[in-house]
């Protein structure tokens, strides 16, 4: 049944992505959920399908500390730059978590060399910056196969990629959460454990490798007082 569900909802994340056609950047997408944040989030976190999936799996994590999601479902790194405005600066959170990539590397949008995407990663950093808002920088999750491209060996791809956008979070001071390193398996996909496709992160990754990662960024980041600090949910195999 669990595998049934997480399936239903990787497809549903892939029918909205197609929905998205006639609105490139997606603005409309979440233009009712941001004229209904009337509280300024801690946290927003701006992303792709496996940003949407953890928004969609583990509602409570984001209810609980006060995070909204803004992922969607086949974005590349461009997509989310035009749209960083309505979907993060506008609510001016304390700070933001980027996971942009992965759909950049399955060439969504056709090829992309790895330097534009992480000029495309550098704007939204800058742009959040400029509005006095905290950056969380995170590496792209790792996939060995794109359902959608099998055509593509995207693992080591992803690995290069990684070091290009470390690099730069490294000079320039920016906090990079290194996802990658803790979720990759021998073939540098995410393990069967954790995923159906290799791709998309079940609910038990977010909650015990993905939550509990992102919580302690951002209570470093934030400097988060001991007793409001940011936790991770309890997961609990069914």
């Amino acid at each position: 049944m669990k595998k049934l569900i997480f399936t239903l909802a990787v497809c549903l994340f892939a029918l909205n992505g197609m929905a998205q056609k006639h609105d490139w950047a997606g603005f409309g997408r979440f233009a009712k959920e941001n004229a209904q944040v009337t509280v300024r989030p801690d946290a927003v976190f701006m992303g792709n399908s496996i940003t949407e999936g953890w928004a969609y799996q583990d509602p409570e994590f984001f209810k609980q500390n006060n995070f909204i999601g803004r992922g969607i479902s086949g974005q590349t790194s461009a997509q989310m730059l035009c749209r960083f405005r309505p979907d993060v600066l506008a609510h001016k959170p304390k700070c933001v978590v980027i996971m942009a990539g992965t759909n950049d590397v399955a060439e969504n949008n056709g090829a992309i060399s790895h330097e534009n995407i992480l000029n495309n990663i550098i704007s939204m950093v800058e742009l959040a910056q400029a509005n006095d808002i905290k950056v969380i920088l995170c590496s792209v999750p790792p996939t060995s196969v794109f359902g959608w491209r099998r055509d593509l060996k995207p693992g080591p791809t992803i690995v290069e990629l990684n070091k290009l956008i470390k690099a730069w979070a490294d000079e320039n001071k920016v906090y990079y959460l290194d996802y990658h390193s803790s979720l990759a398996d021998e073939v540098l996909g995410l393990p069967k454990k954790w995923s159906n496709d290799t791709c998309h992160p079940n609910l038990e990754c977010y909650r015990t490798v993905m939550e509990p990662m992102v919580c302690e960024a951002l209570n470093k980041v934030l400097k988060t007082p001991k007793k409001k600090q940011y936790k991770p949910i309890p997961h609990t195999a069914k």
